[in-house]
């Protein structure tokens, strides 16, 4: 099964630009990612219809943090960039008619809305600013500086 690391890579991004003196481009974000700007500012807009990031046009242009990083969770972000459904185990075929089949999907799906209510939760209750505080803290103990810290 494939992984889905929209947010993990959106997060990546939004910390560099929050310590990024000046707007940075969706060609300079996908090279950072290693995929097309195209996809970098589809992924930008859900950002900036959310109001979190904006853009500028032309010569110097380029995506900038509009939102306080406190104000932000992962929750939001996860949101903004059209995340997937937390999880996506269950059924493909339910047969009302099968009563194991019944026995199993509520099982699985009272765990299921369980552990996910417990995950959002988490999710929205850790900040940008909080990611970014660990951030720096990481950068101040290895001596090093936003530019040299990723490929």
């Amino acid at each position: 099964m494939r992984t889905d690391s929209r947010l993990s890579r959106t997060l990546h991004v939004l910390l560099h630009m929050a310590r990024y003196d000046g707007p940075m481009t969706s060609e300079a974000i996908g090279r950072m990612l290693g995929t097309n700007p195209v996809v970098v500012r589809r992924t930008m807009a859900g950002l900036r219809e959310a109001g979190y990031v904006k853009s500028e046009k032309g010569h110097g242009g380029g995506w900038t943090i509009a939102a306080n990083l406190a104000e932000v969770s992962l929750l939001d972000i996860h949101r903004a960039v059209g995340g997937p459904r937390i999880f996506a185990i269950g059924s493909d075929h339910p047969n009302p008619d099968c009563a194991v089949e019944k026995a199993v999907n509520e099982a699985l799906e009272d765990t299921m809305r369980e552990a996910e209510a417990l995950l959002v939760a988490r999710l929205g209750a850790i900040s940008l600013a909080e990611l970014a505080r660990s951030f720096d803290t990481q950068l101040h103990a290895r001596g090093s500086t936003t530019a040299d810290t990723c490929g």
